[in-house]
């Protein structure tokens, strides 16, 4: 292709340079090998990379064009010995020639570089300070004792030991520091110093410290000196335009060599006549130079002269990164107007387009006409979304192109916004962004993912409020996706805050949103805290009850919280509400509540039954323990904690004098406290937690809260409640709810700790979830060293099991390179060598060895004492703890790290906030009293959300309450119990609960208008109206007159078993007479019960696998979905399939749910009268409990019993319990081939094995006549020897389960079932089941069943003959 050497090789000559094609250099360089050329010419490039040798080798001129300098430069000795290198072929020549003509200047120099060895020098200080802010962006740099431990790996620092000289080391240094530690730090100083001075990070010269700041952060991500970091933050300014920004870009460091000369002016100058932005500096200037050629390159201008094309590459290939700077410079400083036009420049550099072109140039391999066509045509982009593709072709007067046009303009990416504000204070909103995408993904053009940038700018858009990095990913392209996230709002209002999301690859691709305040109303403002007085500590004989006093022995006096509290709860009956921040000795308040109750109780003026709800299952298991020691052993009492088993609680709640639930369970218990004496005789009710009214448990906790009040108005027997929580900004609201009198209501602030905190945060602006994770083993390495000092505990929080592995061996790492592997480890290894041998864990037990504990929420409880008694007996110093076990698990400590506050959600689409509650509660870890004079807490996190963290851990949380939108069950449970029977009486239920008491205080963050009494009215009334109709909708309730109220069957199915009533109306339209097994296990995967459960990032494909191998198929599985994982899981359940870690932890969680779900889906089928599902669905409850499918062996249920055991068994004409009951002791043993104690136990479960007579009576005779009542009497007795029959031996069902029987008559042949009747047998039971029999005259087989809720095999089934007469 190549016009020169197309003219040279028929000579016998060729040339080879870099601007030939690929096709005629491969040409050149094997003609050439082969030997057909003998002669080839060509530029220094082809020394390197090209193996050419060759006989003689001749270097015409020595100087070689540099466009970093902008002029000619020596070649470098190492260059110069490469191209000699090449002379002389080894498998031909004995030796090679080399030639070089130089200026005679250079010839001594030459001379000396082939007959004498040079040393390589190190060019390590040029450049020393930028690798040096490099080093402390990464972390590994932290103070100048660090940088001079860097600098002795360089090999700068050998260099100067051999060479000191050389290298400006004074004379006789080397022997005064042999490691030239003073010089080291010298270097690093001033280096510092410069950083400092330009603002790269900050230098502490007192202690040596280095801090990374965003300017040094961006220097090192965009490999930009410090020098242009310094000229771009100096220059810029707010108001700049496109002109200055370009001028800017120019003035950067990388091109200070860049020269003007003067044969590239007059090229320069047409150039200048071609570009869009003008240029004001004269042509003389390099930066006008500079500026004209990123302009010419992005208008794909031709330049003709050899050393201007080298330039343009030159500076083309800094701009992408330079511009980025630029960009982000902007972003970091807030400047809407400045971020906007920087990176729209970036984008038109990459696309090599200017901004006023056609959006559609952005595609490769659009046909050059039309898109010439359609620059021309003047219509505005959003226009071509509308319009058809034959519109489109016509457009472009080219009919055949319309189609692709089309199909182009809808692969554009769009996006559709919508956004829900809320005040959460008067100083802050918080935004629901609602995103909509609207195009076609193509991967070719996509890619994996799009990535945007969402900006929230003030009313003139002139500041940033809020920036972040959004990744819309191919997998969700057609979902829409809600992000959440506060802004600063200051008064008197804005009119509007403006949206904006902007691509950052695609130039014109941009939706903006307007937020209008002019509807806002801003909360109330928050009453002051309580003051904490300084009064003299009480003692603990204050309580003047010998007995009580012995149970704090150990306490010399109550803290100042508890003094101040302590009159109100201990000398009063009236209700309180206590709030103070975690680690404040909250829970000592509630005993003097409690004590107060035992005291009344035992003058008989109340019952001696407290109920302690507490919001998390965790908390509820730790506080029962708690208990049962302190008051159990120490004062006799009966301290119970609820199972959600109703049957069994209400016997629980019976006994108890302490009665400690969860709000779910409680509610379920106290849902029909009219019926139920127990429920209304409790004397005590103390709610703690109570700021996660405002989290997902919070509605239920607000119902129970509110029903108790509600009972005691009703039933005039008082009922005391005390409230507890963290220190909450509207305490003072809580407090009016709870009905606690001024002088009962402490709602201290976040300061009054009995331990001081010093809370450091962080942000880390690393946009992936994973690499900010592993950002942040370095710093949290560094906060362990230099806040937990002597050995102090340090514990670290992290969102998962597997990011908790990862730190806890960055830490062993990090200590292990500083050279103390067991730095962490404070106690001998033979000291806790046995404990670590308890470990199963492999990876838990190496940590452990070296002092570093991890604490997870799957572990066993045994590694999870084990871990606690090793890190609070200071056997080892760290404990790196998961999210979910601040809760209940996680032991206090002086130091606590928060590693990142996001937790990857369900969606998967990427982190999703750690709730503020749980934050406040991981710092209540921080500070033991009684042991540390502070606690510290250091709080690594997302950079976009310091400002927010920053307002609230340090001041009380504002708590709303959530109740609007969880109405549904509560309000269906209460009509069912009959509490509310009209509209009138829902509206009133509502005036008890804080949802009422928020309405007027803060009425738009419940979308209401105003907060006038008229504005309550109608949104109470609305609200009731909505929720109703959808209940009646669902068929869960009747309204009739469009007034009273009443529940139907749905309902009061719903309600009994505590489901959703959108579960129910489910499985009202899902189930069908036909349904079976799998159909049934899929309705129930599919209930909203399972909608909160967790699909964890990686889990998709131990799900997939699980599916695959399931018994029974599921349909189109989606594994990002929630009901796909519960189907998946209660199948690997019954197929007894090992599951690790949190999949363990989710099947518990799926097969106490789906037991509940399959006895309301009997009851929902019988009242359609269908017998096949019901009984489908008593199967499929019996195979959940024991874990097996319904075609394995019953024998599989018996302890040690495995399949193998169960085949030999069935194959030796043993199938059942019963038959393995009837055998010979002697026979038995050799056929199930077990231990004696194995035996034992095997025998234990066969005798608890149900064995029961059944024996029926029709007492209305044999006949009856057609459609007339008939009635069966069934009598049941069990042979069993004992008293109480107890709770089903089931080892893989999680809980206790206790034994259920149906009795059921059914038609077969029609496939009806008449009657059913739910019964609970422990020894003698009788059932009476009423039907009508069938229209049709003649004889009717019937059939009794009698069907176990837990038990595999022993059911049975009874034929009964009716003759049917003529009505």
């Amino acid at each position: 292709k190549d016009a020169d050497l197309r003219d040279l090789l028929p000579y016998g000559f060729a040339i080879h340079h870099a601007g030939m094609t690929r096709a005629d250099r491969t040409l050149v360089e094997d003609l050439f090998a082969d030997g057909h050329v003998q002669v080839l010419v060509s530029t220094a490039t082809l020394a390197w990379g090209v193996n050419l040798p060759a006989h003689t080798v001749i270097i015409k001129g020595t100087q070689i064009y540099s466009p970093v300098k902008g002029a000619w430069d020596e070649l470098s000795p190492q260059d110069v010995m490469q191209m000699m290198g090449r002379a002389g072929r080894p498998q031909y020549d004995s030796q090679g020639e080399g030639v070089i003509i130089t200026g005679a200047s250079e010839l001594q120099f030459y001379l000396s570089l082939f007959n004498a060895q040079l040393p390589i020098e190190s060019q390590f200080i040029k450049t020393l300070a930028d690798s040096l802010n490099a080093e402390v962006v990464l972390g590994t740099v932290q103070s100048l004792k660090d940088a001079a431990a860097w600098l002795g790996y360089t090999y700068l620092f050998i260099r100067m030991l051999r060479a000191p000289g050389l290298y400006g080391v004074p004379i006789g240094a080397v022997e005064a520091d042999p490691l030239l530690l003073d010089r080291r730090l010298d270097l690093s100083h001033s280096a510092a110093l410069l950083l400092d001075k330009h603002g790269l990070v900050r230098y502490d010269r007192k202690t040596g410290g280095l801090q990374a700041t965003d300017l040094g952060r961006i220097a090192s991500h965009y490999y930009v000196t410090y020098n242009t970091i310094a000229t771009f933050s100096d220059h810029l300014k707010p108001t700049m335009g496109d002109i200055e920004l370009c001028r800017v870009f120019s003035l950067a460091d990388e091109f200070k060599y860049m020269i003007v000369r003067d044969e590239e002016k007059v090229e320069l100058a047409k150039l200048v006549e071609r570009v869009p932005i003008p240029i004001k500096e004269s042509l003389d200037e390099p930066t006008a130079k500079i500026n004209v050629l990123l302009q010419a390159y992005i208008s794909c201008l031709k330049l003709e002269g050899l050393a201007l094309s080298s330039d343009m590459v030159y500076v083309t290939q800094s701009a992408g990164r330079l511009m980025r700077c630029l960009y982000e410079i902007c972003l970091k400083r807030g400047w809407a107007n400045l971020t906007d036009r920087s990176l729209a420049l970036c984008k038109m550099v990459n696309h090599r387009q200017w901004g006023s072109q056609h959006p559609l140039h952005q595609f490769k391999g659009m046909p050059s006409e039309i898109v010439a066509k359609l620059d021309k045509r003047d219509i505005p982009w959003e226009r071509y979304y509308d319009m058809s593709s034959q519109e489109l072709g016509e457009l472009l007067r080219m009919p055949k192109y319309g189609k692709t046009l089309h199909r182009l303009v809808h692969q554009f990416p769009r996006l559709q916004l919508s956004a829900h504000v809320q005040p959460i204070t008067r100083t802050l909103l918080k935004v629901d962004l609602t995103l909509v995408p609207d195009f076609k993904w193509e991967d070719k053009i996509h890619g994996y993912c799009e990535p945007f940038w969402i900006i929230v700018e003030d009313q003139d858009g002139e500041r940033i409020l809020h920036h972040q990095y959004w990744i819309l990913r191919k997998q969700y392209a057609e979902e829409e996706h809600t992000l959440s996230f506060t802004v600063p709002i200051a008064e008197p209002l804005p009119p509007q805050y403006f949206v904006r999301v902007v691509s950052d690859r695609w130039l014109q691709c941009e939706a903006a949103l307007p937020i209008s305040f002019r509807h806002l109303i801003l909360p109330e403002k928050f009453p002051p805290p309580t003051e904490l007085l300084d009064l003299q500590p009480l003692p603990v004989s204050a309580l003047r009850n010998p007995t009580f006093e012995t149970l704090y022995k150990g306490l010399g006096t109550f803290n100042p919280v508890q003094t101040q509290a302590f009159s109100a709860l201990y000398n009063t009956d009236d209700n309180a509400l206590v709030a103070a921040p975690t680690g404040s000795g909250k829970t000592l308040c509630a005993e003097f509540a409690l004590l107060r109750m035992l005291a009344r109780a035992e003058q008989g003026k109340c019952a001696a039954r407290c109920v302690y709800v507490v919001a998390l299952e965790s908390l509820a298991k730790e506080r029962a323990a708690d208990w049962t020691k302190k008051f159990g052993e120490g004062l006799g009492l009966n301290v119970v904690e609820l199972t959600g088993e109703t049957t069994a609680d209400l016997k629980l709640l019976e006994r108890g004098n302490i009665v400690i639930s969860t709000p779910e369970r409680w509610d379920m218990l106290s849902r029909r406290w009219r019926q139920r004496k127990a429920v209304q005789q409790v004397a005590l009710f103390i709610v703690d937690e109570l700021h996660l009214i405002g989290g997902p448990k919070g509605p239920t906790l607000e119902i129970v809260t509110s029903r108790m009040r509600y009972i005691a108005a009703q039933t005039e027997q008082p009922i005391r409640v005390v409230g507890l929580g963290h220190s909450m900004s509207n305490a003072k609201d809580l407090g009016d709810w709870l009905g606690a009198p001024q002088h009962a209501l402490f709602a201290f602030p976040p300061g009054v700790r009995p331990v001081p905190l010093e809370v450091h945060i962080t942000g880390l602006d690393i946009h992936n979830f994973d690499a900010r994770m592993q950002a942040m083993s370095r710093p949290t390495y560094n906060a362990v060293v230099a806040h937990a000092a002597r050995g102090k505990p340090a514990l670290v929080f992290v969102p998962s099991r597997k990011h908790a592995r990862l730190l806890a061996l960055d830490l062993l790492t990090a200590a292990a390179a500083d050279g103390e592997p067991s730095r962490f480890r404070l106690a001998d290894t033979e000291d806790i060598e046995p404990l670590v041998a308890r470990v199963r864990d492999a990876a838990l037990r190496h940590s452990l060895a070296y002092g570093v504990g991890l604490l997870t929420e799957t572990q066993s409880a045994s590694e999870q004492a084990v871990v606690r008694l090793l890190f609070e007996s200071g056997a080892i110093q760290v404990c790196v703890a998961t999210a979910a076990t601040a809760w209940g698990t996680a032991p206090a400590a002086q130091l606590v790290v928060v590693a990142g506050t996001q937790a990857f959600d369900a969606g998967g689409m990427g982190g999703g906030d750690y709730p503020v509650t749980d934050l406040i509660q991981m710092l209540g870890r921080a500070g033991r009293p009684g042991l540390d004079e502070s606690g510290r807490v250091v709080l690594l996190c997302h950079a976009p959300r310091k400002e927010y963290y920053k307002r609230f851990l340090l001041e009380p949380l504002p708590v709303e309450s959530h109740l609007d939108h969880f109405l549904h069950d509560h309000f269906c449970a209460d009509i069912v119990t009959r509490t509310i029977e009209n509209k009138q009486e829902a509206v009133d239920y509502l005036t008890w609960t804080f949802f009422y008491r928020r309405l007027a205080l803060n009425p738009n963050f419940y979308s209401m208008a105003g907060s006038s009494h008229r504005h309550m009215s109608d949104h109470l009334s609305e609200l009731v109206e909505g929720t109703l109709a959808d209940l009646e909708k669902a068929k869960a309730i009747s309204i009739e007159e469009d007034v009273d109220l009443s529940a139907l069957n749905l309902g009061m199915i719903a309600s009994y078993y505590y489901i959703s009533y959108t579960t129910i109306e489910l499985m009202t339209n899902s189930l069908a007479a036909k349904t079976k097994l799998k159909g049934m296990l899929e309705i129930i995967s599919a209930a909203t019960e399972f909608d909160q459960l967790a699909v964890r990032p990686g889990e998709e494909e131990a799900l997939k696998k699980l599916v695959m191998h399931a018994p029974l198929a599921v349909d189109q599985p989606k594994f990002s979905d929630p009901h796909t994982k519960a189907n998946a899981l209660l199948q690997a359940h019954m197929s007894r399939t090992q599951l690790a870690g949190d999949l363990a932890g989710d099947a518990r969680e799926c097969v106490r749910e789906a037991t509940r779900l399959l006895a309301a889906a009997v009851d929902v089928v019988a009242s359609s009268g269908w017998l096949t599902p019901a009984l489908c669905a008593m199967e499929l409850s019996q195979m959940v409990t024991q874990a097996l499918w319904d075609k394995d062996s019953p024998l599989q249920q018996l302890p040690h019993v495995t399949k193998e055991v169960a085949t030999r068994c069935t194959a030796a004409g043993c199938a059942s319990v019963f038959d393995l009951l009837d055998l010979e002791d002697d026979a038995r043993r050799e056929m199930l081939g077990l231990s004696e104690q194995q035996l034992a136990e095997v025998a234990a479960a066969a005798n608890r094995y149900p064995d029961i007579q059944l024996t029926y009576d029709l007492a209305s005779g044999q006949a009856a006549m057609a459609g007339e009542q008939v009635n069966l009497v069934v009598s049941l007795e069990r042979e069993f020897e004992g008293d109480a029959v107890g709770p089903v031996p089931a080892p893989r069902y999680p809980g206790r389960k206790e034994e259920g029987w149906w009795c059921v008559v059914g038609d077969t042949a029609a496939n009806r079932l008449l009657a059913i009747k739910r019964v609970t047998l422990n020894k003698t039971a009788k059932a009476k089941l009423d039907f009508a029999a069938p229209a049709a005259p003649g004889k009717h087989k019937l059939t009794l069943y009698f069907m176990c809720d837990s038990w595999m095999g022993c059911d049975q089934e009874y034929e009964i003959e009716l003759t049917v007469t003529e009505a």
